[in-house]
């Protein structure tokens, strides 16, 4: 444990002195002997310094890394019952120190038997959660910079990169020229920690646009007139953050119905608008959805954007998941109409190895975003923020403060490179077909949804409540993770490739553990 010297004037008894040095001798670590008493009492214990910081940092890189290449021995989902933890550690936070071992310890103990491994090979529940050596490092960097990136001028890199990546990965996507900062752009992207966030962001600087364009033609009427008129659209396939969103926003929120795809034309979309509009209420807002939570599922935005262009609506496209997909030629078409759009989103920590957190957003027109939400207090204001060359993120978000997430992308950009993250891609789409195909062989089960990215959603034939027992005891086993959803009334499973070290022998043991389960099932006498 380390010592430092600092200033201190108060009196203090020999008994204290004493402590401390019993303290010192305990942890078998030698002080010379001060010269006076009140120069003894100035000696305080720290927790670590840069010698051991060194030390406990590669330990700690060891054990990431024992841990990240041993996930697969570890169940997948922990077999603990709520309010585990609690018993397992002190009612209080400790008041003397305790030592760094007890710590890692209290690790393996306490921590660990309660987590669900989302990295382990077969967790195939929700989306993906990307992860990525380079992607840790670069956090590791960005937590010793420790910048509390709101305007250029808290820290001009952190700005900038944040940019410059948003503009790299736009190129990528091949986003149109209007999307990208560049040097004299209109538009931009910027970081946010969520798909969430993007899509409440968007819908708020809607929001604002549309009450501002209201007021300009009917100088009358109140704001609070308006907002109560203002109506959003989504699909009943969206997921539920949109419609939060619109909670926030207190604006109402339309959910389309789908086609036989999942998805959402142009026709249904047109028809809700204007039976809206005849009875006088104000469309303002869309939210298309590339890639839906249930069923991967891509709405028609070539069909949906003029209309939104027609009727002066905000498009915001959501492509949490499938976004990073669009890197591929291949999937690129599936982006086609996002010209069209005001705002697209996608989340590279699902998909594009860049550790949690990092939500892509772009905007058209980034004054419409910074419009709705620039505040400018004194202490905040810089001497470059006017000239045209910098932007502050601050108004671009909901929180002041943001973290130097941009570095994780331009580590991982860097170190994969394009050909490697469309690599990865292309590698999960595979391992998806894969056991598409192990599903269709087999004639109990049947395949919900077009498999087109890395998510199979599928089911035994018969009652909703078979695959919800099939599903308990999937679960129960904690060899794998699954989680349902629903789609035309059916319980149905989702397979959802998720991990970076999935690999085909994989795919074969979990389907192996499907069917092995489902045999027990159906072998009992009820079914």
């Amino acid at each position: 444990m380390s010592l430092v010297l600092l200033t201190h004037t108060n009196t203090h008894t020999s008994r204290a002195w004493q402590s401390i040095c019993r303290f010192v001798k305990a942890k078998e670590e030698r002080i010379q002997h001060p010269n006076t008493l009140a120069e003894a009492l100035t000696w305080k214990l720290l927790p670590m310094d840069a010698a051991e910081f060194r030390r406990r940092g590669r330990e700690m890189v060891d054990y990431v890394a024992d841990y990240l290449e041993n996930l697969e021995q570890r169940p997948v989902y922990p077999d603990v019952e709520p309010g585990y933890l609690r018993s397992l550690i002190p009612t209080e936070a400790p008041v003397e120190p305790e030592t760094y071992e007890d710590i890692m310890k209290d690790v393996e103990r306490v921590i660990l038997p309660g987590v669900t491994h989302w990295h382990s090979p077969y967790f195939y529940a929700y989306f993906a959660a990307a992860s990525s050596y380079p992607a840790m490092l670069a956090d590791m960097l960005c937590g010793a910079i420790g910048c509390i990136g709101f305007s250029w001028a808290a820290s001009p890199a952190c700005t900038e990169l944040e940019t410059v990546m948003l503009d790299w990965l736009g190129k990528m996507l091949q986003l149109p020229e209007c999307f990208i900062a560049g040097t004299q752009g209109h538009g931009g992207g910027v970081i946010q920690g969520t798909a969430s966030e993007a899509t409440l962001m968007s819908l708020l600087a809607a929001r604002c646009k549309a009450v501002r364009r209201v007021q300009a033609s009917n100088p009358a009427m109140l704001e609070a007139e308006i907002l109560s008129k203002l109506v959003a659209y989504t699909s009943e396939q969206a997921h539920s953050s949109v419609e939060r969103a619109a909670l926030i926003g207190g604006v109402m929120m339309r959910k389309i119905p789908t086609d036989d795809s999942y998805a959402v034309t142009g026709d249904a979309f047109k028809k809700m608008v204007e039976k809206d509009k005849a009875a006088g209420l104000i469309p303002f807002y869309l939210c298309a959805t590339l890639g839906t939570t249930p069923s991967c599922a891509f709405d028609h935005i070539s069909e949906l954007g003029p209309i939104c262009n027609d009727e002066h609506m905000w498009m915001h496209i959501d492509a949490a998941y499938a976004g990073s997909a669009f890197i591929c030629p291949e999937f690129r078409p599936l982006l086609n109409g996002v010209e069209f759009a005001d705002s697209f989103n996608f989340n590279p920590h699902k998909w594009l190895l860049v550790n949690f957190d990092c939500s892509a957003l772009w905007v058209k027109k980034r004054a419409d975003i910074i419009g709705a939400f620039k505040m400018e207090p004194l202490y905040l204001k810089h001497e470059n923020q006017e000239s045209g060359l910098v932007t502050d993120y601050r108004h671009w978000q909901i929180p002041l403060g943001r973290r130097f997430r941009s570095l994780k992308m331009w580590f991982v950009f860097r170190m994969y490179g394009l050909n490697g993250l469309q690599a990865h891609i292309r590698k999960q789409v595979g391992l998806a077909k894969e056991f598409e195909s192990l599903v269709r062989a087999d004639k109990r089960f049947e395949i919900c949804a077009e498999v087109i990215m890395g998510l199979v959603c599928f089911r035994l034939k018969g009652s909703n409540e078979l695959n919800q027992t099939l599903l308990k005891r999937i679960t129960k086993s904690r060899e794998i993770h699954l989680v349902p959803c629903q789609l035309s009334d059916n319980f149905v499973l989702r397979f959802a490739i998720c991990s970076r070290t999935t690999e085909s022998h994989h795919i074969q043991q979990a389907w192996r553990h499907i069917t092995q389960l489902t045999f027990e099932l159906l072998q009992e006498p009820a079914h």
